[in-house]
């Protein structure tokens, strides 16, 4: 990042008109938004009138995060092959997504996680669980991104503590607007334009580097090759994940956390309620497989772009972890440092990745917020004989508007936690926190999701034990983990309470997620409820009985 500090008198003034365009234009959708009237339904689910091109357009936006388009093509400049895995990873993992969950989602829930494993279980304790998970992996996520904007958007804008930690504030308070006033109505549509920026950077990007190479593939990667200074090594596996068996293994535990944990991710699942039907919600995925498949595609090309143009050893001094990667193929593109088309190419690098970031935060607020609200409130806090006079009579009525403004002061409530620790990890390595996410989700999430749809043995005890019995490990072991301890950029680097050679606990912790949800429902002398089974998985293979 100091390379994008010594850059900020070139690029500051157009990066601030940018930034303020994206907000003005994002707070307008939000003032539309919340004109409408504010029912549960068009609260947490848009109404479910979109249509499924249009939340493909924000499904995709909800998973193309700044670490993808910053990380992921920064770790193929420096890495090569295996960089290149992580693009391949992420996309695979939209298979699972189009294949497993996503119609039987649609057809069973209404709002939230919860909703699917609640179908044929006891609601108070699966609700309990569910909503603490997907409440912890949002913030996980929150935390990554958002520290992940006052990095970036704190050095573009002057470089300091101060524009930082203003900056962590500022997102902050922004995603608590959009979820407190548009709900997901204004969320999709921001998650919307912020796709089409995104997008339209990236192919822009894409067809310079390419034009620049005259369309011939084998001289840029010859080109990469060179510019790595690693030799034909660039190209095979074992640059980065080689080096010895725990790094193999680490490999092979994030690649599991990253192809499992999108299904079990709760802003992506919220996601398939927008629509009216199960078609609609198959043909979103479709419509978000093609966008994400071309973008991923797209960052490979920039990766070895910038291995050509900038060279590795560039790349690895402006910043270690290569998140500078595409800010320095852009300004090369431009015609490099202290040029107008450089600094112009760069601010609006800086530019997209920052509506990215805020656009990414507002939907994952806004899930946590309904997981609040739909789950954990209308469970806990209310008495029975409340939920059963909704239950009986009024199902639009008080109830509903309780959840909504309980969800509003969620996301004010949640906000805050999340400002809270992005300031305090604000100067630590924040990479491991988006793969914890996916390994909380993978864990926690994926094995109750998927024992509730496709077992009809599978109880209330075996549902609770599987979240719990990933959520706990895994949360363990990142402490346990030298991300935690032992290294000099852990999160405690002054210590050293270590055990677990592993970064990332997806090995370990799926496994047992899995093994926790089997245990639990073998041991218990609950019965399954095979009529209540038997019922989801009509509902859930038919629509029949959808809302």
């Amino acid at each position: 990042m100091a390379f994008l500090a010594d850059r900020t008198g070139d690029h500051q003034g157009l990066a601030i008109v940018l930034f303020t365009v994206f907000v003005s234009v994002t707070l307008a959708i939000t003032a539309w938004a919340g004109r409408r009237r504010t029912s549960s339904e068009e609260f947490f689910a848009g109404g479910r009138l979109f249509t499924p091109a249009e939340n493909g357009f924000a499904i995709a936006g909800d998973y193309m995060s700044a670490a993808s388009f910053l990380g992921i093509s920064g770790l193929i400049a420096l890495f090569g092959y295996d960089g290149l895995l992580y693009s391949v990873g992420f996309f695979v993992a939209w298979l699972i997504v189009l294949m497993l969950v996503a119609e039987l989602v649609r057809n069973v829930g209404r709002y939230t996680l919860a909703d699917v494993l609640s179908a044929r279980m006891r609601h108070r304790p699966v609700r309990i669980a569910a909503g603490t998970a997907s409440v912890t992996v949002s913030i996980l996520y929150l935390v990554a991104q958002m520290v992940g904007a006052g990095s970036l958007v704190g050095l573009l804008l002057g470089g300091t503590g101060a524009a930082r930690t203003w900056t962590v504030i500022g997102v902050g308070a922004l995603m608590v607007v959009y979820v407190s006033f548009g709900g997901m109505r204004a969320t999709t549509w921001i998650q919307i334009v912020k796709t089409v920026l995104l997008m339209g950077g990236t192919v822009a990007l894409t067809v310079m580097v390419l034009v620049k190479f005259h369309g011939n593939v084998d001289w840029l990667l010859r080109s990469a090759v060179t510019g790595s200074g690693q030799g034909d090594a660039f190209l095979a596996p074992g640059l980065k994940y080689g080096a010895s068996g725990t790094s193999r293994l680490d490999f092979i535990s994030l690649g599991l956390a990253l192809v499992l944990g999108t299904a079990g991710l709760p802003h992506i699942l919220s996601r398939f309620y927008t629509v009216p039907t199960a078609r609609s919600a198959r043909r979103s995925v479709v419509w978000a497989i093609g966008l994400i498949g071309a973008f991923y595609l797209m960052t490979i090309v920039l990766g070895f772009g910038a291995a050509a143009m900038v060279g590795s050893d560039t790349v690895r001094t402006s910043n270690e972890a290569g998140n500078t990667a595409v800010p320095l193929l852009a300004e090369a593109l431009g015609g490099g440092s202290g040029t107008t088309g450089g600094a112009v190419l760069f601010a609006v690098v800086g530019s997209v990745a920052f509506a990215t970031i805020l656009a990414v935060v507002a939907g994952i607020t806004l899930a946590s917020s309904a997981s609040v609200a739909h789950d954990l409130y209308a469970t806990v806090r209310r008495r029975p004989r409340h939920a059963a006079r909704r239950d009986a009579g009024n199902p639009g009525g008080h109830m509903e508007e309780d959840e909504v403004r309980v969800a509003r002061f969620a996301a004010v409530g949640i906000g805050a936690v999340a400002i809270a620790l992005s300031l305090l990890a604000q100067d630590q390595n924040i990479a491991f926190l988006v793969g914890l996410a996916f390994a909380v989700a993978a864990s926690a999430n994926l094995p109750s999701l998927l024992y509730s749809l496709f077992w009809g043995r599978f109880t209330t005890k075996g549902a609770v034990w599987s979240i719990y019995g990933g959520l706990v490990p895994a949360l363990t072991l990142v402490v346990l983990s030298p991300v935690t301890s032992g290294q000099a950029d852990s999160l405690f680097p002054g210590v050293d309470f270590h055990v677990f050679p592993l970064e990332n606990p997806g090995l370990v912790s799926i496994p047992l997620g899995f093994f926790a949800g089997w245990l639990g429902t073998v041991l218990t002398r609950e019965p399954a409820d095979e009529s209540a089974f038997a019922e989801t998985e009509v509902r859930s293979l038919t629509g029949a009985g959808a809302v």
